[in-house]
């Protein structure tokens, strides 16, 4: 952990507290301006429409200006986003509010490539424990974004509106850490300069579909029972404190096996921490059919992080053996737009499962997604066994 690490960590640590803001407050907001209260979570929706949407625009920015400028980009967008959302609640014009939402998804297209720009900062063979202690860093979101929500929310006289204006002063400060961090001197490529193989051949290969499926639906799986669980423990009943503490839980679940991941990574092999997420998802989803207590919701909000962390690092990690050095930026990029487009289903269906049919029917609505990913690290696995003793077999001599 250098200091250049550290301070990238941080980035991620603000990074998680706006997000988990969002997360915590988006959704109520949402059903209190929306006409419908199907459109509650159109908020959370389109902060990961505007993600799915800015990662050509970002992995072009990065390409040409360096990974500094475009972070440095992206959280000025977040702070004046973070503002225009406080004058959209202040003056309950929900129109306003989503579309604030959609432009602050530019700042988490940027900032979600922290992860891949951790292994820059160290020595070559520590990707894995870079990725993984970057994403660490998340844990300062998991105490600062409930508490920053819990405490801002009735600041002003219209709720939650000092919570969003709350979100500038965080952007300032990552800013400020951004701007301090000694990146690889970026050399702007030049006209005609090859850029590797074309998108399509990359993303064809299994191991970036299996890893991009892990990553995209393991996300897809969280954002979809995280973005409904403020509205769902409000309709049964508990405060809003109640909900604060749950999303608590859920990021230090989220983030606290950074610490570890990566060297659970090293010693057992990325297929198998991915699969171990995979079983965790459904243990969350056990734990959330068994009740609706403050208990069963930060079980299985917990569970559902660590899960959301093994198959987030796992596939971060296993996406690195699909592309080389030149085609980074672009295989990235594919890679966060298959996450936020899924992110944006789900927070969609989210809003309008658990507002329609329940928070007993949204988790069974994730199990075809948790299926989905046990089969393709299954596949995988098997597909390397078959490699591995094809390679290790004694070659047969030809016939003299």
């Amino acid at each position: 952990m250098n200091r250049q690490l550290l301070l990238l960590a941080l980035c991620q640590g603000l990074f998680l507290t706006n997000n988990v803001v969002f997360i915590a407050i988006n959704g109520l907001v949402g059903l209190s301006l929306a006409p419908q209260g199907w459109m509650a979570t159109l908020p959370v929706m389109g902060y990961v429409v505007g993600s799915a949407l800015s990662t050509g625009p970002v992995a072009r920015m990065q390409r040409h200006i360096g990974r500094r400028r475009s972070f440095q980009f992206g959280l000025v967008v977040a702070a004046m986003a973070a503002a225009v959302c406080a004058y959209a609640v202040t003056t309950r014009n929900f129109p306003l509010l989503v579309a604030a939402t959609l432009v602050a998804g530019f700042y988490n297209a940027n900032a979600a490539l922290y992860r891949f720009a951790g292994p820059e900062l160290v020595a070559t063979g520590m990707k894995e424990r870079a990725i993984s202690l970057v994403l660490a860093g998340g844990i300062l979101g998991a105490f600062a974004g409930p508490n920053l929500a819990n405490a801002t929310r009735s600041l002003l006289t219209v709720p939650f509106a000092a919570s969003y204006l709350s979100l500038v002063a965080v952007a300032i400060v990552g800013l400020v850490a951004v701007s301090v961090i000694r990146f690889p001197e970026h050399v702007a490529p030049k006209p005609g300069a090859s850029t590797g193989r074309p998108l399509g051949e990359i993303v064809r290969q299994p191991v970036f579909i299996v890893a991009v499926a892990a990553a995209a639906l393991g996300y897809g799986v969280m954002n979809l029972l995280m973005a409904a669980t403020p509205i769902a423990m409000a309709r049964c009943g508990l405060p809003f404190s109640d909900a604060a503490l749950v999303l608590e839980w859920h990021v230090l679940g989220m983030f606290v096996p950074g610490f570890f991941t990566g060297h659970l990574v090293r010693r057992f092999g990325v297929l198998p921490i991915m699969a171990t997420g995979v079983v965790l998802n459904a243990v969350c989803i056990a734990v959330a059919l068994s009740g609706v207590e403050l208990m069963q919701f930060l079980v299985a909000l917990f569970v559902l992080g660590v899960g959301w962390n093994f198959l987030y690092i796992g596939g971060t990690t296993l996406v690195t053996e699909a592309y080389r050095p030149e085609e980074k930026n672009k295989a990235q990029g594919a890679m966060d737009f298959c996450v936020f487009t899924t992110m944006a289903f789900t927070s969609f269906a989210s809003g309008a499962l658990v507002t329609t049919q329940g928070w007993t029917w949204l988790n069974l609505g994730s199990l075809p997604a948790v299926a989905l990913m046990a089969g393709g690290i299954v596949w995988m696995t098997m597909s390397r066994r078959r490699a591995a003793a094809r390679a290790s077999a004694p070659q047969r001599p030809s016939a003299a």
